[in-house]
């Protein structure tokens, strides 16, 4: 999504926002397409496990989700829906909760996550949030990889030889150790941490690859899984280089790890500068 596109999604959901004794709210059936789902049985799922997260995070569901009807229309007669009152944090949950492979889902967390409606603020979130999703995917690729490799006999040993020859196939000959000390980083400190967003994704795409070669092909052994491995790094740096991108020249990037932790501080300012939904009795829950 470009600055105009996020300016549009951006303007649907500010003119969703409403108002009711001083709290701010949106209407699930509301969020549902600009979130990215287009059946509402889907979405109630989502909303479900929102509001299982509220209660984790020992915050009153019902200060946040509050069960209402909307009216629709089917042929020429009126009938009455299930639908939500939601706060920001609800919101917020349900972003958090959703298909994190749909770009609304993104998107809609740095909205409810910025209790400003700034638009460079919005994009700078929807950036950071897209940065942790695509490191927490190279986690889990390598995940994948690790165990698969596992299995077709390369032990801990094996597999650390298999990430650096990767890694020197990637960074045209430079090490791990190399490109740490090229970037900055602390030996201790992991290099995808301080990537580029570019080369984080490049990474994550050359473990799905060896992985899927390695049960494919059924590869088996260190020498095998590593030379999958190394030429599957030295495609896709060709495929990086022809489009101008040298990944050993790309400078460091915002560390992940400190970026999530003000991401996480971020979320609780957020549980806590949000006002809950009036109880009946008048009490305001927060």
């Amino acid at each position: 999504m470009d600055s105009r596109d996020i300016e549009k999604w951006r303007v649907k959901l500010d003119s969703y926002a409403n108002v009711e004794d001083g709290v701010e709210y949106w209407l699930a059936r509301d969020l549902m397409e600009p979130m990215g789902y287009t059946r509402w049985e889907n979405f109630a799922e989502v909303v479900k496990r929102a509001k299982v997260s509220c209660e984790t995070n020992k915050t009153p569901v019902d200060s946040h989700f509050r069960d209402t009807t909307k009216m629709v229309t089917a042929g020429v007669a009126a009938r009455a829906v299930k639908d939500y009152k939601l706060t920001r944090y609800a919101c917020y949950l349900i972003a958090q909760n959703g298909d994190s492979n749909k770009p609304e889902i993104a998107l809609a967390q740095a909205y409810f996550a910025v209790q400003t409606r700034r638009q460079e603020l919005i994009e700078q979130r929807f950036a950071e949030i897209q940065r942790l999703q695509a490191r927490h995917s190279l986690s889990d690729s390598e995940k994948q990889l690790s165990g698969i490799a596992f299995k077709r006999g390369v032990d801990s040993k094996g597999f650390a030889i298999i990430k650096s020859k990767g890694d020197e196939a990637l960074f045209g000959g430079r090490s791990t150790a190399e490109m740490k000390q090229q970037l900055g980083i602390p030996k201790s400190a992991a290099l995808a941490d301080r990537l580029a967003d570019v080369l984080i994704k490049a990474k994550d795409l050359t473990n799905s690859m060896t992985a899927f070669n390695a049960e494919e092909h059924d590869l088996y052994g260190l020498d095998k899984i590593k030379q999958e491995h190394v030429e599957n790094n030295t495609s896709v740096r060709g495929s990086l280089i022809d489009r101008g991108i040298v990944p050993e020249n790309l400078p460091p990037a915002e560390d992940t790890k400190k970026l999530e932790r003000r991401v996480k501080a971020d979320e609780k300012k957020l549980k806590e500068g949000t006002d809950g939904f009036t109880d009946p009795q008048g009490r305001l829950d927060l």
